[in-house]
């Protein structure tokens, strides 16, 4: 099973800034659908950012003008920019492909709908 795995996360101060790094586990050949999802305690899961269809990029208005999401296709990695941080952005961050393909010794293999463990985002001073 394909696993996607975040790193990058932590604890930082109001105004700060992190970035989150997700790459899946296994040959991949390629991904789509890459986005970055947050759940804070109490709330439900939201999506941030994430890679639409054509190549175009969705934000969440809450995190627009201070997040940026990016991809290193040769590396089949995603980041998270985040910038000027707030004590609300404080949430476990997750990332989210809706297809991971992967080359296996038997060919091809699809996996769909797959997330990670998740990264905790602390922003506190």
């Amino acid at each position: 099973q394909v696993q996607l795995v975040e790193s990058g996360g932590g604890l930082v101060q109001p105004g700060g800034s992190l970035r989150l790094s997700c790459a899946a586990s296994g040959s991949v050949v390629v991904n789509t659908g890459m986005g970055w999802y947050r759940q804070a305690p109490g709330k439900q899961r939201e999506l941030v950012a994430s890679f639409a269809s054509g190549g175009s990029t969705y934000y969440a208005d809450s995190v627009k003008g201070r997040f940026t999401i990016s991809r290193d296709n040769a590396e089949k990695t995603v980041y998270l920019q985040m910038n000027s941080l707030k004590p609300e952005d404080t949430a476990v961050y997750y990332c989210h492909a809706d297809t991971v393909v992967i080359a296996t010794m038997n060919g091809l293999k699809y996996e769909y709908d797959c997330w990670g463990q998740g990264t905790q985002v602390t922003v506190s001073s």
